[in-house]
């Protein structure tokens, strides 16, 4: 592979080989499965562009598939910290299992990415998705008769194997439209506002089957959601990318020039979600403060499919300094409506708006990281992004918490700010470097 010193910022202009790019370690498979029509792009209804995309057969199966798998990632959590706690009395315990959960999932999930590159998604999602299954449920018995509580964190951590369906349905799209980079726009702008819906719908129906069944009904449920959902995607094997040809100089994503830099970003990015929500727990504390952050999730969730109806800027790399730049402005807001009127109905309004920049910057983001992964290895560089992600939520809880509880929960709203503008920051570093580099 060619090596190169360019970021991934303002150097995926048109003209860059990133847009057509050539792995000489990573050659593309023989291609397969059906191609988009080719037809004149609609210029009139924005909605026109979404229905295009599932103009293609296979592609609605796949996606309802997909999102009855994703649901349950909004659930686990939330569902696992009310069996713990109402069984254990603790929710010490409780969070320190979630987190087990959520660093054994960083460390696992490029590893089970990566065997989806290599063997297909039907042959890794499905038995990755079983044991994890079986993790889930293996809590739930451990819950259940109370056993003691290191078999919480084994059986939570066995999880972990779950495979990213976001990910996965993201490089169906890469493959099926990978002539047309207007409508994989679209549907990365699909794919985050069904993130956004699902981990706002999750936490809800997880807490009132906890609620009105039993403690364990929202980890059972989300566990028979999640395997029969990933059973019906993997089901679809007219859209699944083909296995590229791999040669023994395949190389980690890690590897690539620009994606270590572009992670970053992502970590920070990942900090502004964490704090954010941290923060408005301990600020609102009581049974609205689910309702106040599921505004922001569907403020997020409306601008992701605003985003994607309209035709984006050529130059993805200044795109996204545009929604960094948002993001750091909007972000500010939850804080002015904390310190200048500590208004609930003001601050449930900030939110909502300042969600609105979330979608829009995931969905360049991702679309950067897609350009820079070789094909052969798209679901790894996507876990790659959502594992920065993770990283930077976690980070960003902590500080929020840390401040919150030092500081106040009215000053605390100072981080997820800071964790915006130094997004930007690390952005437009990135991007002076390009430039530097194109000059030498």
């Amino acid at each position: 592979m060619p090596q190169t010193t360019s970021s991934p910022l303002l150097a995926l202009t048109p003209e860059s080989p990133v847009l057509a790019p050539r792995y000489d370690s990573a050659p593309r498979a023989p291609e397969r499965g059906p191609r988009p029509p080719v037809r004149s792009r609609p210029r009139s209804r924005p909605l026109a562009r979404y229905a295009r995309l599932f103009a293609l057969p296979g592609t609605r199966a796949f996606t309802v598939g997909n999102l009855i798998a994703r649901l349950p990632m909004g659930m686990f959590s939330v569902s696992a910290v009310i069996m713990i706690a109402g069984a254990y009395g603790s929710y010490a315990l409780a969070g320190a299992v979630t987190a087990t959960g959520l660093a054994a999932t960083a460390l696992v999930a490029p590893f089970t990415a990566r065997l989806v590159d290599r063997y297909g998604q039907a042959r890794v999602a499905v038995p990755a998705t079983a044991v994890a299954v079986l993790g889930s449920l293996a809590l739930l018995l451990c819950v259940h008769h109370h056993a003691p509580a290191w078999t919480l964190f084994a059986a939570y951590a066995a999880t972990a194997t779950t495979p990213n369906t976001g990910g996965m349905s993201r490089a169906r799209w890469a493959h099926l439209y990978r002539d047309d980079p207007a409508a994989v726009h679209t549907a990365n702008a699909f794919e985050q506002a069904a993130d956004e819906l699902c981990f706002m719908l999750g936490p809800v129906l997880a807490a009132f089957l906890c609620a009105a069944l039993f403690p364990e009904a929202g980890t059972l449920t989300g566990a028979v959601l999640l395997l029969s959902g990933v059973l019906l995607f993997a089901a679809q094997r007219a859209t699944e990318p083909p296995v590229a040809p791999r040669t023994g100089g395949a190389r980690t994503p890690l590897r690539t020039p620009g994606m270590p830099a572009l992670l970053t970003v992502f970590l920070a990015t990942g900090a502004v979600f964490g704090s954010m929500e941290v923060v408005t727990l301990a600020f609102v504390d009581g049974p609205a403060a689910g309702a106040v952050l599921a505004l922001q999730a569907a403020g997020s969730c409306a601008a992701g499919l605003v985003y994607g109806s309209v035709r984006p800027a050529r130059d993805v790399g200044r795109r996204l300094l545009g929604c960094l730049g948002a993001m750091t402005a909007l972000m500010s807001l939850p804080l002015l409506a904390a310190t200048g009127t500590g208004s609930l109905l003001a601050l449930a309004g900030a939110l909502l708006v300042a969600g609105m920049a979330t979608a829009p910057t995931m969905v360049t983001g991702m679309t950067l990281v897609q350009r820079l992964t070789p094909p052969a290895q798209l679901n790894e560089g996507m876990t790659l992004a959502v594992t920065a992600l993770l990283g930077g939520v976690a980070a960003g809880s902590a500080t929020g918490g840390w401040t919150a509880e030092h500081a106040g929960a009215t000053a605390a709203y100072v981080v997820p700010v800071t964790a915006a503008a130094l997004a930007l920051v690390l952005a437009l570093l990135l991007a002076a470097g390009t430039t530097k580099a194109r000059r030498s």
